[in-house]
């Protein structure tokens, strides 16, 4: 299967304290991606600041840092078939006012400081991301038993 990439999704704590965690969950398993790591988690002040380095010197940064800290997030690793652009589809614009109807933040988002949710935006941070809050003995390699009926 060509294009066959992880990419890791993070419900942030706007989404987990609204209980929107299983419905993000549906979506990604509704359009045939495959779960291979999850868990609900309170990561800490310098494992966020590592995650959101390269945003270190916007404005915004502080707070940021403040509020991915204020609660539970939910971090998962899905696979498939152009997953890092594929996810980001699904989640939708940045900014939720700029989401279309039928995303993510599209759906259950107003306001870009509570955007429900983050996602990996290229295969190379994919990569990083996942290092940073998974041990590599924690992605669980199996096979869907719907891969033939979702892919050619």
């Amino acid at each position: 299967m060509s294009n066959q990439e992880q990419t890791f999704i993070a419900v942030k704590p706007d989404g987990v304290q609204r209980g929107l965690v299983g419905n993000i969950i549906s979506r990604f398993e509704n359009r045939g991606f495959k779960l291979v790591a999850m868990k609900l988690t309170q990561p800490g002040q310098a494992h966020l600041e590592k995650h959101y380095e390269d945003l270190n010197t916007k404005p915004f940064f502080a707070g940021l840092i403040k509020y991915m800290n204020s609660g539970p997030v939910c971090a998962m690793v899905w696979e498939g078939k152009d997953a890092v652009k594929t996810g980001r589809t699904i989640l939708g614009a940045t900014n939720p006012l700029a989401s279309a109807p039928g995303t993510i933040r599209g759906d259950f988002a107003l306001d870009m400081g509570r955007n429900v949710c983050h996602g990996s935006d290229s295969v190379e941070n994919a990569k990083k991301e996942i290092a940073l809050w998974f041990k590599p003995e924690e992605l669980t390699q199996w096979n869907h038993h719907s891969a033939a009926w979702v892919f050619e």
